[in-house]
């Protein structure tokens, strides 16, 4: 099977860190080839915790529930793919692109590391399934009005941010039901993609 390249998108909370582990376990199992995970969240994660400049100004920015800018996810998703993603290698996006800006770049590094027939897994679920969801993961960061603006945000700079892709012919869309349990989300995800 030739590598291939996934991206989620879905809200807070539609199960995105869930599916793409079972995807990955799903890939390794039918090919043995490594998958290349690329997540900024858990880079993000790493900076806050130092005790840099950039941290304070990126904990500011996550307080009121604002997405990161563009620029810093482009330089820390590029800077998973330099040193790790290669021609034989399965890559799979989480939580970028979030942004038209950050599609565009996107869509070049896939040009550049030379990356074909793209696929875009996109989580469904509704604002009210997804509230319930994340009240009940009982983050410290995760109340009702912290999440509504990030719901907010994600209609307003994610969703344009996967539309951009709809016009694309290298890049194919899949609509997966989120609310359903996880095994059927999963099993959704792999007829999808005709596996």
């Amino acid at each position: 099977m030739q590598s291939q390249t996934f991206v989620f998108f879905g809200m807070m909370g539609s199960g995105k860190g869930t599916q793409v582990k079972l995807l990955a376990e799903f890939l390794n199992n039918k090919d043995g080839k490594e998958t290349v995970y690329a997540y900024p969240g858990a880079e993000y994660r790493k900076l806050i915790e130092g005790k840099s400049y950039a941290a304070s100004l990126i904990k500011d920015s996550l307080n009121r529930g604002e997405l990161q800018p563009d620029f810093l996810s482009n330089a820390i998703f590029t800077n998973i793919l330099l040193p790790r993603l290669s021609p034989e290698k399965h890559l799979i996006a989480d939580g970028y692109p979030r942004t038209l800006a950050q599609a565009e770049a996107f869509e070049k590094m896939m040009f550049f590391f030379r990356r074909e027939n793209i696929k875009i897994i996109y989580l469904e679920i509704g604002r009210e399934e997804a509230m319930k969801r994340n009240l009940l993961r009982g983050r410290a960061d995760d109340t009702e009005e912290g999440l509504a603006r990030r719901f907010d945000e994600y209609v307003k700079n994610v969703m344009p941010a996967m539309e951009y892709f709809k016009r694309k012919p290298n890049y194919q869309i899949l609509s997966i039901n989120g609310e359903q349990n996880i095994e059927e989300v999963h099993k959704d995800i792999i007829r999808g993609l005709g596996f």
